[in-house]
């Protein structure tokens, strides 16, 4: 299992426009075994997570690491997991964090609290953010070495870094022209 790319996926499932099951396979774009399970009901029930897992990443943002365990600690009560072991080939066995009788907001549930739980034990628990571009939202999850990451793509970063240097030239011009 690939916690850290669960823990990502679950930024994407925050950051996601889920207004119909139509955006949910969307999303789910290059998970193409997925799409045919996806029902109307998955969108309505992964729009109300996104709203329960937001705070985690805040919480994370502000540095708040008992916030984020607290919370995480209450997702994972209130959407148990139900994990197995499976093997595709003889002698090569895995993890799967949902049964197989899960939806698919079931199996993206778990998987985004299972990558973020993992994740938060694993590298601690300000690793996860929210863009610090303006008028961005999206959060993100920072895997970085020297935990460095305050934005939640290169083009906010590009944007922002563009911003700030076009207010420093306007503040040499202003210097210049007191």
């Amino acid at each position: 299992m690939d916690f850290v790319r669960y823990a990502e996926r679950s930024a994407d499932l925050v950051n996601a426009e889920l207004d119909d099951a139509d955006a949910l396979v969307r999303l789910l774009d290059r998970r193409r075994w997925l799409h045919g399970q996806v029902v109307e009901r998955d969108a309505m029930t992964l729009r109300r997570f996104q709203k329960e897992l937001r705070p985690v990443f805040e919480a994370s943002n502000a540095r708040d690491e008992a916030s984020v365990v607290e919370q995480l600690n209450a997702l994972l009560a209130k959407h148990p997991v139900t994990p197995y072991i499976a093997g595709h080939e003889p002698g090569k066995w895995h993890m799967h964090v949902a049964d197989r009788s899960s939806s698919v907001a079931e199996l993206l549930v778990a998987e985004s609290l299972m990558g973020l739980s993992t994740l938060v034990c694993d590298l601690g628990a300000t690793r996860l953010g929210v863009c610090d571009a303006t008028p961005c939202t999206n959060v993100f999850v920072d895997t970085s070495p020297n935990q460095s990451r305050r934005y939640c793509s290169d083009r906010c970063s590009s944007r922002a870094n563009v911003a700030a240097y076009r207010a420093r030239q306007r503040a040499v011009a202003q210097g210049a022209q007191a």
